[in-house]
């Protein structure tokens, strides 16, 4: 993981700098997280303006993505650096749950694309409701 993102960064005329590799440390293997959340979890190893635009680079270069939770957003990393997988966000509690990558999901997407003559380049499945401690209340 540590070889990808660095080569990530070579090859698009980037230099690993100590802010760079905090801010993707706290992303690995971790839930997706609030820009907020990541700040309080910096010990103060960068500011705020340092995290939006390192993460603005890191979704350019395909590093990290957002995940839209109606007007707010969270991040992740890319699929570079994890498994492919989709996610249920509880609309009340924001919650996010990972649905592991499976073939059925795949399988229909990419029949989908082959019967429109349709070259993905990318997918993201969000499915929104009610977490089991929310759908309670």
């Amino acid at each position: 993981m540590q070889l990808e993102f660095e080569r990530v960064l070579k090859n698009n005329n980037q230099k690993l700098t100590g802010q760079r590799q905090a801010i993707f440390n706290l992303l690995k293997n971790s839930d997706p997280q609030s820009l907020s959340n990541m700040l309080k979890n910096s010990n103060n190893l960068f500011d705020r303006t340092s995290l939006y635009r390192t993460i603005d680079l890191f979704i350019k270069l395909g590093i990290a993505e957002r995940i839209n939770i109606g007007w707010k957003y969270k991040i992740e990393l890319s699929d570079k650096f994890t498994h492919h997988h989709h996610h249920l966000t509880c609309i009340n509690c924001h919650k996010i749950i990972d649905i592991p990558e499976e073939s059925y999901f795949e399988d229909y997407i990419n029949n989908l694309a082959k019967k429109n003559n349709f070259a993905i380049t990318r997918h993201q499945i969000e499915i929104e409701g009610h977490c089991q401690n929310c759908k309670k209340v």
